[in-house]
């Protein structure tokens, strides 16, 4: 099974600036969430990062 993680981050993308925001079934349910909540500011990006369930892998 793929769940989809949901982060926001600096306009640089680096990881340590990442903040988790929520684990979705769907790539759609992760984007609508994040349009919810107001994350798609001009300051910000969203990162969302596909899963595969049962695997150990760095994210």
């Amino acid at each position: 099974m793929t769940v989809f993680v949901l982060f926001q981050t600096d306009i640089y993308r680096t990881r340590a600036s990442r903040v988790f925001c929520g684990v979705f079934s769907t790539e759609a349910g992760a984007i609508d969430h994040a349009k919810g909540i107001g994350l798609y500011t001009h300051d910000v990006e969203v990162v969302i990062i596909e899963c595969e369930l049962d695997k150990f892998d760095e994210v």
